[in-house]
């Protein structure tokens, strides 16, 4: 289980490095808060029941910031198609 944390934390990390070049700088940051996030607790060695724990807490927060997000701070309409 560990193994799979190390491939987030290399998929984060990728696209951390894409968003740098492409001038996204707050979301890059975000991305390589992850990516030592994943690491660090690749190495850890905790069980496998703990690393689904884990994991089912970053999806819960992320869906409550993304709703937050997507609710309250998008203005509708504001893409310009």
């Amino acid at each position: 289980m560990e193994r799979m944390y190390r491939v987030l934390g290399f998929w984060t990390g990728i696209f951390a490095v894409m968003l740098y070049l492409g001038d996204m700088y707050t979301t890059s940051l975000i991305f390589f808060g992850q990516t030592g996030f994943f690491l660090l607790l690749s190495y850890l060695k905790l069980t496998e029941r703990m690393y689904i724990y884990i994991f089912g807490a970053y999806l819960t927060v992320f869906f409550i910031g993304f709703s937050y997000w997507t609710n309250f701070m998008m203005i509708p309409g504001a893409a310009g198609h």
